[in-house]
């Protein structure tokens, strides 16, 4: 799914010019990141939960030189599905 996907599928509902919608999909998505940076997570019902989990170091191997090298920390995103999306899926 792309951000243009989401944008085609809000100026159908709502009627809007294509660039009007694509201003929605952005503002929508930046709301997600924003959201997902306060507070850790984000969760829409019926689809699933979204949630920042931090990646220890580690180490790890170049594909192309077989060569391990040292993978720093940080944070990825997990994401579980609802119950219902589970089933409809």
């Amino acid at each position: 799914m792309s951000k243009a996907f989401i944008a085609s599928v809000i100026q159908d509902s709502a009627a809007l010019t294509g660039v009007a919608a694509n201003r929605v999909a952005g503002d929508l998505i930046d709301a997600i990141v924003k959201e997902m940076k306060k507070s850790g997570g984000f969760t829409l019902p019926s689809f699933g939960t979204f949630r920042v989990v931090k990646t220890k170091a580690r180490k790890g191997l170049n594909p192309r030189t077989g060569e391990a090298v040292k993978v720093k920390a940080g944070k990825t995103v997990r994401f579980k599905a609802s119950p219902t999306l589970k089933k409809a899926v």
